[in-house]
Formats: C-alpha cells, sequence, structure tokens
C-alpha cells in the first residue's frame, strides 16, 4: 500500500521559498521519500488509515503501536470474536476484562491534519536534498566556495530530527525471554 507524502508540493514550494514551477521535476519523489524516511524512523504513518495487528497482551492490556487510535473495530481473542463489553479503549491502549495469549485488533487511526513538527521535518529533509542534489560536501567556483554542512549530504535525518520523532514512536514492549512463562 503507498502511503501519501506528508507534504504538498505547493508546502514545498513555500519552504524553499520558490514558486512551484521552479521545483525540479522530481520533486514529488523526493517528498515521498522524505515522508517514507521520516514514517519508518517514527514507525507511524501519520495520515488517517486502518489496521489490523496481532498482538500478545502483558497482563490485561495491549498498546495500538498507530497512534492516535480513533475507534477500534473488531478484537479477536481466544479464538472468537470479543465482544464491546470485553475490552476498553483507554487512548492507544485496549484493555481486557479477561485475560488472552494473542490477540487480534482492526482499529482506526492517525492524525486528522500532519503534525507540523513531522511536516517540518519532511520539508526540511525533501529541502536539503533538492538543494544538493549531488551530495556536494564543499563546491567552488572561481573566488566563490560553498561548503554544505554533513546533514546536507545523502537523504538522512540530522540527530534532532530524529529526537524531534521519537516523542511519534510507539513506547517499547517489555519481553521476557527464558524458558517458560513467569506465572
Amino acid at each position: 500500500m503507498t502511503l501519501p507524502a506528508l507534504a504538498t508540493l505547493d508546502e514545498l514550494a513555500a519552504w524553499m521559498q520558490r514558486e512551484r514551477e521552479e521545483l525540479p521535476e522530481g520533486a514529488a519523489l523526493v517528498l515521498d521519500t522524505a515522508s517514507a524516511i521520516v514514517r519508518a524512523e517514527a514507525r507511524q504513518r501519520f495520515t488517517r488509515g486502518t489496521s489490523t495487528v496481532a498482538l500478545s497482551p502483558r497482563g490485561q492490556a495491549v498498546s495500538l503501536p498507530q497512534r492516535p487510535v480513533i475507534g477500534v473495530e473488531l478484537v479477536r481473542g481466544g479464538g472468537r470474536e470479543l465482544r464491546a463489553d470485553e475490552y476498553r479503549l483507554w487512548r492507544d491502549d485496549l484493555w481486557f476484562a479477561g485475560s488472552f495469549s494473542s490477540v487480534s485488533v482492526t482499529y482506526s487511526h492517525g492524525y486528522a491534519e500532519v503534525p507540523a513538527t513531522v511536516r517540518a521535518i519532511v520539508l526540511t529533509l525533501a529541502g536539503r536534498v533538492l538543494t544538493n542534489p549531488s551530495d556536494l560536501r564543499q563546491e567552488s567556483v572561481g573566488s566563490v566556495s560553498v561548503t554544505y554542512a554533513a546533514e546536507t549530504i545523502g537523504a538522512s535525518l540530522a540527530p534532532i530530527e530524529r529526537d524531534q520523532l521519537a516523542r511519534y514512536r510507539p513506547r517499547a514492549a517489555v519481553v521476557q525471554l527464558g524458558k517458560g512463562r513467569p506465572w
């Protein structure tokens, strides 16, 4: 499934202080790629959608990975479809009245609008790639010399951008390794 870019060409042109017609031919591809890089780092889609996931509850709860959760459509556990009174959604966690070793959850999630921080990171990354498409470190013509920062080389995120995306990542699950169950 192809997801839409997290910013538009018009937004990219405005971000780069250009007219849309001045953008290079490959600008849409660069936006798609920058969006994929941001999604991979945050482990979030950001746009609205529906997912079905198989999860192992910790105690009587599971954290749904794509956020924010809008609603739960179907929950299966113990080989059957659970009734609505057998689970409860609290923010991005699903709590169960009983215990299950695994559950399958179909739910809707995503933001009505891409968060401004996320859009800014996508636009900044795309702008860097379009400004320095040859990945030059330094360029000189006569007496004029331009040196690009390390962050402008390649389609990669700067450390500060990774830090900003960290807040969107799903919470880590605790996994116990070893023989048998802990109880």
